[in-house]
């Protein structure tokens, strides 16, 4: 008898639903404990995501109903992954799309095949929109890279259009928070940055293409950075970081609480 009640007492088996409420709360809790241990606000996190506030808000909060199909569940969490420095596709690959059943029945059960075909057909559906939204993200993200450690010949219409402070850069080539592109003094000569903290700050480091640091800094920190070719540095408080190239007189990056990136790229020799 008391073997068949501990039988008759095994908890109930959860619903899609279910699984996928409480999944979220769980990742939205860790999403939400890494954004607050790096100090970024929502605001911040929707400039590096580009995902619409409330929808970050609701994937803290665990709140299904203010979010899209699962499908797009699952990418939304993948790029707030990222953007908070975890592996976005491992992340978001914990949050259930297709129910798993505890005791699935055999393939080769004798149900008709009209009852067969819709089933397969949703899974393919979905494998296939997995497949073509990591494409299409792995490509974008290729393209970005290129395109930032690809050196671009000056177009004297594009640089007035788009960089009108460009020719004052080249005449004095110091650290300028408005301009994107700097240049070293001495022709063929390596990029270096040296960074100060006034204050605690989320600080990235990009050198020829690979990232060398990304995370926050206590306030009097003091860290060197090397290049051949070209230094990307990306904060989200400019005012509290000073910054040297190549052991000049450091500047601020810009602005108290603002985010700032800044590209220096050694003049090439000619």
């Amino acid at each position: 008898m008391k073997w068949l009640s501990r039988k008759d007492n095994q908890p109930p088996t959860l619903s899609v639903e279910q699984q996928r409420a409480e999944k979220l709360a769980e990742i939205g809790g860790q999403l939400w404990a890494s954004r607050q241990e790096q100090g970024l606000s929502l605001e911040e996190v929707v400039l590096l995501t580009r995902i619409p506030k409330r929808l970050l808000q609701a994937i803290e909060e665990g709140n299904l109903e203010d979010l899209p199909e699962p499908i797009y569940i699952q990418g939304l969490i993948r790029q707030f992954a990222d953007a908070l420095g975890f592996n976005g596709v491992e992340f978001a690959s914990n949050f259930p799309i297709v129910y798993q059943q505890a005791n699935p029945k055999p393939a080769l059960s004798a149900k008709p095949i009209s009852q067969l075909r819709p089933l397969h057909l949703y899974l393919l559906y979905i494998v296939v929109i997995i497949c073509s939204v990591s494409g299409l993200s792995q490509l974008l993200n290729n393209s970005a890279l290129q395109a930032s450690t690809t050196p671009t010949r000056p177009n004297p219409e594009k640089e007035s259009l788009a960089q009108p402070q460009q020719t004052q850069s080249k005449q004095a080539p110091e650290v300028n928070p408005y301009s994107n592109t700097l240049l070293t003094t001495k022709d063929g000569q390596p990029v270096q940055i040296g960074v100060t903290l006034k204050a605690s700050s989320w600080i990235r480091v990009v050198a020829d293409g690979k990232t060398a640091f990304e995370g926050t800094l206590p306030e009097g920190t003091h860290r060197t950075w090397k290049a051949q070719e070209q230094l990307t540095v990306k904060t989200n408080n400019a005012g509290g970081v000073l910054m040297s190239v190549n052991q000049q007189q450091p500047k601020e990056m810009g602005e108290p609480g603002k985010v700032e990136e800044i590209q220096i790229a050694a003049k090439p020799k000619f």
